[in-house]
């Protein structure tokens, strides 16, 4: 199994794992999320150097990724690191490539001198497996989080 720096030949692979995470979590909005531009978005925001991400993979089969990106906020005493994205494939859940794939964020996270990270997860009642693994890996919650859409 390889931990693999996400760099513009894993692109693709990232997108592509992104999308399956999307379509798991929204399937009615299915047909939408396979029109996103997803390759388009990844590159354009890696050659910006706003996000960093890791890709599991084994036998040339693309397991997992991570996606993490800078945040800064009062509240969190400067800048700090949020988990943008992280899917296992379903298959895969319970070979510790989550864990390993967290454990990349926090290497990256004390790399970049971030004091926290923070992710958003689906609220307790749909995926309680979601919430238990985060809080196994010392996640606490702190709330749900909301969005707005500015288009």
């Amino acid at each position: 199994m390889q931990i693999i720096e996400v760099g513009d030949n894993e692109i693709e692979a990232l997108s592509d794992l992104v999308k399956e995470l999307l379509i798991e979590l929204e399937p009615d909005n299915t047909a939408t999320i396979e029109n996103m531009p997803l390759y388009q978005v990844a590159k354009s925001l890696f050659k910006s150097k706003k996000i960093w991400a890791y890709l599991v993979r084994h036998n040339d089969e693309n397991l997992g990724i991570i996606t993490l990106h800078e945040c800064a906020a009062i509240y969190a005493g400067g800048v700090f690191g949020e988990i943008s994205e992280l899917y296992v494939k379903p298959e895969h859940r319970s070979s510790k490539i989550g864990t390993l794939l967290l454990r990349c964020a926090v290497d990256k996270g004390r790399e970049m001198g971030w004091k926290r990270l923070e992710v958003g997860a689906p609220p307790a009642n749909i995926s309680p497996k979601t919430i238990k693994f985060y809080e196994r890996m010392g996640y606490k919650c702190t709330g749900p989080r909301l969005r707005y859409l500015l288009d």
